[in-house]
């Protein structure tokens, strides 16, 4: 069953991650992009996670793990430019 699955997974997933990229290049604001930013770093890292089941390996789910921290940082900060136009506060 496993064998069906994910194959059929790892090609939507890609499939998903090209929609998502397409989105990036053409989105008409820079509000779009970023959304499309943020769903690119979903889509990698439910494609790492699935190469991970497939290749039955736990290193995958670090990477995965941190890779989520990372854009989770950078869309944060992201946000934080396009609202105020500096990412840090000094006061």
């Amino acid at each position: 069953m496993l064998a069906i699955v994910i194959p059929l997974a790892l090609a939507l997933l890609g499939l998903a991650f090209a929609l998502a990229f397409a989105r990036l290049l053409r989105g008409p604001g820079l509000p779009d992009r970023i959304v499309a930013l943020d769903t690119l770093n979903i889509n990698a890292i439910a494609l790492i996670l699935v190469a991970g089941i497939w290749l039955r390996s736990g290193l995958f789910f670090e990477i995965a793990l941190l890779i989520a921290v990372m854009g989770f940082v950078g869309t944060v900060a992201l946000t934080k430019y396009l609202q105020r136009g500096d990412i840090i506060e000094l006061k």
